[in-house]
């Protein structure tokens, strides 16, 4: 084979480096796929420490407090002197309370986007409006926690005048247009993925554009549609610093959005400040609530999955 390659007139140097060059593509197809088994690796082992973290952590606090009352209970005051109580159902309510808000508000709008970019808009249209929800999709949320609570909250306030400081509706409204770029992105994706063939075929068959987007695109994408609203409702779940800084801290068991919430993940920014010292009821209990948080988006994420299994069409 050399002979040869000398021959066609390689030099003996063109060799070497060509020898070379197999050597190092042989090191590299070794040890890429070990790299990349330990990166995957890695991921599965800090989820694995993140879920035991969590259950151990909330074991110890089901071992000073009843799980009856933690999970049945309305009433949730750890810093009560004496007698502390630990119902959980005021903040879970709390914590849907904003994202029922948050879902009311961004799904229409959300939607709304998606079908108009989808279907309505031009190619340069389309290319100037993604970067602005893009952008809106990248504002830290302490910055939309200000904005809920020092511009929505006195609009609200004009409009609404038992509406206090603190409440359930300006961090709702505002955590629902952090969470509009998510379903408008992904739903828009979703309806582009239709393929053109069909859009025509209904249009020959004589219906409107409108018609065209909402009775056959819709639809046909609604596997993706639906997947990318759980996403968002997960996402809103887990929202932290815009109910923290716009909820206030009195957590409460009733249907009332004007008067002052308290999230779980408020509740565990509250004590992570420093309120509780390690070892204490209130100290385990922010694991009891984290883990309680972590099995809800946990649920939402697995329903999104199984949404997009059941009823993804395939062109």
């Amino acid at each position: 084979m050399a002979s040869q390659d000398l021959r066609n007139g390689q030099s003996i140097q063109d060799l070497i480096a060509k020898s070379r060059n197999r050597k190092g593509k042989k090191i590299t197809e070794k040890t890429m796929p070990i790299l990349l088994f330990i990166a995957a690796f890695i991921s599965v082992l800090t989820t694995i420490g993140i879920v035991f973290t969590l259950i151990f952590e909330t074991f110890e606090f089901f071992q000073r407090v009843s799980i009856t009352d933690y999970l049945f209970g309305t009433q949730w005051y750890p810093f009560s002197g004496n007698n502390p109580t630990f119902g959980v159902l005021a903040l879970i309510m709390g914590t849907l309370k904003v994202t029922v808000i948050a879902v009311i508000v961004a799904v229409p709008i959300g939607l709304a986007a998606a079908i108009y970019l989808s279907e309505y808009a031009s190619d340069r249209a389309r290319r100037s409006i993604k970067p602005v929800l893009e952008v809106l999709a990248g504002v830290p949320t302490i910055v939309y926690g200000f904005f809920a609570l020092t511009f929505v909250t006195p609009i609200l306030q004009q409009l609404i005048p038992s509406l206090k400081i603190f409440n359930a509706l300006s961090p709702g409204i505002v955590v629902g247009i952090m969470i509009i770029p998510m379903i408008a992105s992904l739903s828009e994706d979703a309806m582009s993925s239709v393929p053109n063939s069909i859009r025509e075929g209904a249009l020959a068959l004589g219906a409107t554009k409108f018609e065209v987007a909402i009775k056959v695109v819709l639809p046909a994408a609604l596997s993706g549609i639906i997947s990318s609203i759980v996403l968002a409702v997960s996402r809103a779940l887990g929202e932290t610093m815009i109910v923290s800084l716009a909820g206030g801290a009195s957590p409460s068991f009733d249907f009332s959005v004007t008067g002052s919430i308290q999230t779980m993940t408020a509740y565990i920014v509250q004590v992570s400040s420093g309120d509780a010292g390690y070892g204490t009821t209130i100290y385990y209990s922010i694991y009891a609530v984290g883990f309680t948080l972590f099995i809800f988006t946990l649920i939402m994420n697995l329903l999104a999955h199984y949404i997009s299994k059941r009823f993804r069409e395939e062109y």
